[in-house]
């Protein structure tokens, strides 16, 4: 006689149930949103600096600068450079004369330096008793106004010529006078339009 094998114990499936995992699509759009919301932020960023250190723009008026750029040019600043240096000898740059913020910026190319004394004479331009050779060949200058007798620049003062030198208002003339450190807004370093002139500026 065959003995009875007893019956397994009954099995509770809720024993090995698991318990389900929480959704996460609810926590991965919340994540994808800000990481969204960063990365605009930061384009956002970066635009304005850009825009703020290398895009800003002004408009060339008049002939004073004949043939570097031409009245009605609109040009692109680089606003950085004189934030982390100092302007250099042949560099364009745009300025409010006298400080002004009513009148428009002008746009002259340096030609003396804080602690130097700029005279021109017989045509000539003389820093420091020295004759300055330029790269580019200017006209010979007519008029020297101011500096026939020298002009000392002071700290952080710059005197400044346009490069069509005898039709033009710079340093030479009281209207316009050196160029302290303060009024200068950038370094001019493209022309924007029209899109004939368009490209880079050599100093």
């Amino acid at each position: 006689m065959r003995r009875q094998r007893p019956a397994p114990p009954a099995v509770n499936p809720m024993e090995f149930a698991q318990p389900l995992p929480a959704p996460k699509k609810k926590k991965s759009v919340i994540r994808n949103i800000a990481l969204w919301t960063f990365e605009i932020l930061v384009v956002i960023l970066f635009a304005y600096v850009v825009v703020y250190f290398f895009g800003q723009s002004r408009t060339n008026i008049g002939q004073s600068m004949d043939v570097t750029l031409s009245g009605g040019d609109t040009v692109l600043l680089n606003v950085l450079a004189y934030q982390v240096g100092t302007p250099d000898r042949g560099d364009i740059i745009s300025f409010k004369p006298n400080g002004s913020d009513t009148g428009h910026s002008s746009i002259k190319r340096i030609i003396g330096l804080p602690g130097e004394t700029v005279q021109i004479k017989d045509g000539m331009i003389y820093i420091n008793d020295v004759v300055y050779l330029e790269k580019k060949s200017y006209p010979v200058i007519t008029n020297p106004g101011m500096a026939a007798d020298g002009i000392k620049l002071g700290d952080k003062e710059y005197f400044v010529l346009g490069d069509n030198r005898n039709n033009s208002e710079d340093s030479r003339f009281a209207d316009v006078g050196v160029v302290h450190s303060d009024y200068i807004e950038g370094k001019v370093w493209f022309v924007l339009s029209p899109s004939e002139h368009r490209g880079l500026i050599k100093s």
